[in-house]
């Protein structure tokens, strides 16, 4: 009787396993919207990332958290360190590519509450008497990645706070806020 239920559990968990693997190993999300403003105004929000705080989504899920900046103030080689709560968690960003009012590179180290690097990146392009703005970010999934996609939608909860983040940058570039 116990050998049969040790035996269930085992083919049970290599039908999970199998399953997870077979889950798509890269990832990419990516959100847009037009903002009533010049790339030359929206461009510094996300080029500076001591301006994040007024636009980031994640920046008003901990009060306490613990931010550094180090490098130039702006552009390639900018970086930004956070430690905060579970909802934030720790890691850090640096710019890796600046093009002013077209383009900024970002690569995402996260550190708690567990390893990932991830790419962001955010496209500026005029439209009209404004400017398109795209904030994507790419990567890797590993096992762990690849469990969690089966249990939630991580396309559709990220997504959610780019969006967030991108009404507030709307805001601000339009002068709402």
């Amino acid at each position: 009787m116990l050998s049969t239920f040790f035996f269930i559990l085992l083919v049970a968990i290599a039908i999970f396993a199998a399953v997870v693997a077979m889950q798509p190993g890269d990832f990419r999300i990516s959100r847009s919207t037009v903002i009533s403003a010049t790339p030359g105004k929206v461009f510094p929000l996300v080029n500076d990332f001591h301006k994040w705080e007024n636009w980031s989504p994640w920046a008003k899920l901990d009060p306490a958290v613990v931010n550094t900046f180090e490098g130039p103030a702006s552009g390639t080689g900018a970086i930004f360190r956070w430690s905060g709560n579970n909802k934030v968690g720790q890691g850090n960003m640096t710019i890796t590519e600046s093009r002013p009012r077209d383009l900024v590179l970002i690569r995402l180290e996260f550190l708690k509450p567990f390893k990932a690097v991830h790419a962001a990146e955010f496209n500026f392009k005029p439209q009209g008497n404004g400017t398109s703005v795209t904030w994507s970010m790419s990567g890797k999934n590993n096992f762990i990645g690849k469990a969690m996609g089966l249990i939630m939608n991580c396309e559709k909860m990220i997504g959610g706070q780019f969006e967030q983040g991108l009404a507030s940058m709307k805001s601000l570039a339009e002068g709402n806020t």
